[in-house]
């Protein structure tokens, strides 16, 4: 009968994307003592891209939760530890867990005491700290993130003694609000929603001043940042700092779009059971423009600029709290219905929260429906890294000037950003007059599968 031991094992944040250097937990669905099954969700992880579910990578007790609900840790790092039951003889073979009782004992086993993490590594060199002096709690009394806030907050850095060499006005306001925080009453502290755009209570804040502005609980709110909304300024930023953006625009003739459309959406309705949008015939046009102008599906690499060879149709996406971004692989491999598939899929998987990481990364163009809500103009930052971002904008009848005649059409504007580095106005200029002449080359005969 083989004997069995118990070993404890780190549970580190995976390595989900090419370019994820960190991600946040959201919310820890499991707690210390819960027995965990292979597979079974320990907690939400909100990445730079999307929010996905942490399956637990092996079984046994959740002995220790190291990185808590709304802490950041760096892709490779612990963040939390369970207790497995193996046969002994994987024990004495496994040099890389400690058995549960050495694990256990941070005086005894220190061999993971010299690893550090780049999230650790990064607040140590912030403020200052040594981190020969911090005591690790982790496995193996490796240092993690909390024991450096620790050493931080006990005045253990050389950055603490910064605060005392500020003024005393700022000092005071500082108690002051303090005090004032700490008389409120946990009543008082509501939940807000995320999004800016509901607020589901009234939250009481502190009167206080903050770069000139005071912040007055009668008038004011704050909502917390969360972590894609941050990512999301992140690349904005990034985008508008290193993409010397320019802009352009095109009115478009889609008539005969509308007529077609109109004949076989209640036909498409039946035999697909989604809707077909304006937005697949465009896609269509913008891929088959693509083609005769690859340049337009490039990045910017420093010394040179990378023609993607696989069209990627990055779709913007709404929701209530951001805008996402999930990608149709290989668009212009597909027909206009192939196109409507995807975009009734991915739209619907974004508005559920359900969008993987695969569904994200990959996107080498993208194309933003702004006429689904009434936009008849806009200037949008394009998707970084990538060259162009085109927006479809609001399908509007307006009288138009035909061979000396004035006719009612349906035109639309097309408005493209793009990358001043790589592309020049009369590239542009053509790329877009061939969306224009694929737009209006629909008719009433045009095959959609």
């Amino acid at each position: 009968m083989n004997q069995t031991n118990s070993r404890l094992t780190e549970v580190t944040v995976p390595h989900l994307a090419e370019s994820l250097v960190s991600a946040t937990i959201g919310k820890w669905l499991k707690k210390p003592g819960d027995y965990i099954e292979q597979y079974d969700v320990l907690c939400e992880l909100f990445t730079e891209k999307v929010n996905t579910e942490m399956p637990s990578p092996i079984e046994g007790k959740l002995v220790k939760i190291i990185v808590g609900d709304g802490e950041t840790a760096a892709v490779g790092e612990a963040i939390c530890l369970i207790e497995e039951t193996v046969d002994a003889s994987t024990v004495a073979h496994t040099e890389a867990v400690s058995p549960v009782g050495a694990a256990l004992s941070a005086d005894t086993d220190q061999s993971m005491r010299g690893r550090y993490s780049p999230a650790v590594q990064r607040i140590a060199q912030d403020n200052s700290v040594d981190l020969a002096r911090v005591a690790g709690t982790g496995l193996g009394g490796r240092i993690t993130r909390k024991d450096v806030e620790q050493f931080i907050g006990s005045g253990g850095a050389n950055a603490v003694a910064a605060p005392a060499a500020q003024p005393a006005a700022v000092q005071s306001q500082q108690q002051a609000a303090s005090a004032i925080a700490a008389e409120q009453p946990q009543a008082a502290n509501m939940p807000v929603r995320s999004s800016g755009i509901h607020l589901s209570a009234n939250p009481q804040t502190p009167l206080i001043e903050a770069e000139g502005h005071s912040l007055d609980s009668r008038n004011e709110h704050f909502i917390d940042v969360t972590p894609i909304r941050n990512a999301i300024a992140s690349r904005m930023r990034q985008s508008v700092t290193e993409i010397p953006h320019a802009w352009t625009m095109i009115e478009v003739d889609v008539t005969n779009l509308v007529v077609l459309r109109n004949k076989v959406k209640d036909e498409f309705m039946r035999r697909e059971g989604i809707n077909l949008t304006y937005l697949a015939f465009m896609l269509k046009a913008v891929v088959n423009a693509i083609k005769d102008y690859p340049i337009i599906n490039s990045v910017w690499a420093v010394d040179k600029i990378i023609v993607k060879r696989d069209i990627n149709i990055s779709l913007s996406v709404g929701t209530e709290d951001s805008v996402m971004t999930p990608v149709i692989k290989k668009a212009d491999q597909k027909n206009i219905a192939g196109l409507a598939r995807e975009i009734d899929e991915l739209t619907k998987k974004t508005r559920a929260g359900k969008l993987s990481l695969n569904d994200m990364v990959g996107g080498t163009f993208t194309v933003n429906n702004t006429g689904s809500f009434g936009s008849i103009l806009s200037y949008p930052i394009i998707n970084y890294p990538q060259a162009a971002i085109v927006t479809f904008e609001s399908i509007v009848k307006k009288p138009v000037v035909i061979q000396d005649m004035i006719a009612v059409r349906s035109m639309v504007n097309l408005c493209l950003s793009l990358d001043h580095r790589i592309l020049d106005g009369v590239i542009c200029g053509r790329f877009l007059q061939r969306v224009k002449e694929n737009l209006e080359s629909y008719n009433a005969d045009t095959k959609i599968y």
